[in-house]
């Protein structure tokens, strides 16, 4: 087993230095440069002396300019200016969402406005007509912010969805969609069939000065779609088309499988640096089959229906305060019945709880926030994190009990974290209008289970001590949806 976790070290630190070499080697040649425009955080990409047109760049709902990198990097290395910025209440930015989420003139219209300072600075740039990109929620808000502004140009779609494309409007769209994106590649063929009504996808229509291009990328989905080399190639050259330029056919920065390759290779490093944790104790006894349900089912199906008649608006974030109390309600029930059940807690070990945190937000949660999402929260959601943790910790201690410190059955674990994601399904159900934002977060909840629960069932099999990774993943819980969840006041 030795040698075992010896090779797993070295394949893991292979792949991240692999990865590293070649997400850094995609900014090789560009001037990388971060300021602000306003209150608005902007990250431009460019070589050395370029001239090329500006495109700005927008993320969706939850995102960030990281999400949005490697289409700034593949139009930066064409040639581009490229402007990427994070919207309000998103990733750096200090200022929350505003305004009502169901009107035009609410939380769109701010955005629209953000959108337009930077596309003042932008303009002040370049003297052509600024190209603007966006992802999902941002395709609509650069849809309507192109209605209202001439001095935009060309508009790159993705994901896109929009009550304000017409016939005639926007003039020059390319929209591209996931191949497993269903009802959005049905939408992005309705867009082009209003200026062709035999289009298909594929094609490229016209009508006068109106161009259309609904494109699928292959084998991708919502999130996946941002790093197909397929969408990145056809953004750029249908950019290129628009300016009537044409750019050196390198290679796009397709970077998503080397971002996955590293944090897989940070999740498989994990394994052996749990050797170095002490054994501290023997794994927790099997939990009674009885013990088991009732702590798994009771809690799923009592919170949500519980939590139906409060109204929690406590914190500036959007569901995340119903979601701490839901954690919080959930596991404390989880740990009462697991105590009436006979099942104790154990002892708390401080330093590998220390390390596993450490561990979690310090390597992997860095190399996340350098290549792919917002990680580092900016001093604003702090006291958010915190609070979250006051929900999150009772809750995973409860998790990590229930599978006995990751030495439980692998169907176990797996029944364990699916009646809680249940239990936040429950929960939609009996607030659909107040709680549709959970359906949206859902899968950064998902991706925690598969890759912080993985490691922290390491650190506890190796411990014995389920409050090593309870302690330690309920601040990692907190911290990613603080950082995750958009800020927001109404």
């Amino acid at each position: 087993m030795t040698r075992i976790r010896w090779a797993v070290a070295l394949i893991a630190l292979a792949a991240i230095a692999l990865s590293v070499l070649r997400l850094e080697g995609a900014r090789n040649g560009l001037e990388i440069t971060r300021y602000t425009v306003g209150p608005t955080p902007v990250t431009e990409y460019a070589t050395p002396g370029s001239d090329g047109p500006a495109v700005v760049v927008a993320h969706g709902f939850a995102g960030s300019r990281q999400l949005m990198e490697a289409y700034a990097l593949t139009l930066a290395h064409a040639g581009y200016r490229v402007l990427s910025f994070d919207f309000e209440g998103h990733g750096r930015h200090s200022l929350p969402m505003g305004g009502d989420v169901n009107a035009l003139d609410g939380t769109t219209r701010r955005l629209i406005d953000q959108t337009r300072t930077v596309i003042d600075h932008a303009s002040g740039r370049t003297d052509r007509p600024v190209a603007l990109l966006g992802h999902s929620m941002a395709s609509d808000v650069l849809v309507r912010t192109a209605a209202e502004d001439p001095r935009t140009g060309p508009l790159v779609a993705i994901s896109a969805f929009s009550g304000a494309i017409g016939p005639e409007a926007p003039g020059d769209l390319l929209l591209i969609t996931g191949e497993w994106e269903p009802g959005l590649r049905e939408a992005a063929v309705r867009y082009v069939q209003m200026v062709d009504p035999a289009a298909s996808e594929g094609a490229t229509v016209s009508a006068g000065d109106v161009r259309r291009k609904a494109l699928v990328a292959p084998h991708v989905e919502h999130v996946g779609v941002l790093y197909g080399a397929t969408g990145l190639k056809a953004a750029r050259d249908w950019l290129d088309a628009a300016y009537e330029r044409e750019s050196a056919p390198d290679p796009v920065a397709a970077t998503g499988g080397w971002i996955a390759l590293l944090l897989a290779g940070c999740v498989a490093l994990a394994w052996p640096l749990s050797t170095l944790l002490p054994a501290i104790a023997p794994p927790p006894a099997p939990i009674p089959r009885r013990s088991f349900w009732l702590a798994m089912i009771l809690p799923a199906l009592v919170t949500p229906v519980l939590l139906s008649f409060v109204d929690v608006r406590l914190l500036p974030v959007l569901v995340a305060d119903y979601l701490a109390l839901h954690l919080f309600v959930y596991g404390v029930l989880a740990l009462a019945l697991l105590w009436r059940g006979g099942v104790r807690l154990g002892g708390l070990a401080i330093w590998p709880t220390l390390a596993l945190l450490v561990y979690g937000l310090g390597v992997f949660g860095l190399a996340l926030d350098r290549y792919a999402a917002s990680f580092v929260p900016t001093p604003e959601r702090l006291w958010i994190i915190a609070a979250v943790a006051l929900g999150a910790a009772p809750f995973m201690v409860s998790d990590a009990v229930i599978t006995r410190a990751g030495a439980a059955a692998y169907w176990r674990r797996l029944l364990a974290r699916g009646a809680f994601l249940g239990s936040l399904g429950l929960a939609v159900v009996f607030d659909f209008e107040g709680l549709f934002f959970l359906i949206i977060i859902l899968p950064v909840i998902v991706l925690f289970f598969v890759v912080f629960g993985q490691m922290g069932s390491w650190a506890g099999r190796r411990t014995g001590l389920p409050l090593v990774p309870g302690l330690a993943l309920g601040i990692c819980l907190a911290w990613a949806i603080g950082v995750s969840f958009p800020l927001f006041s109404a």
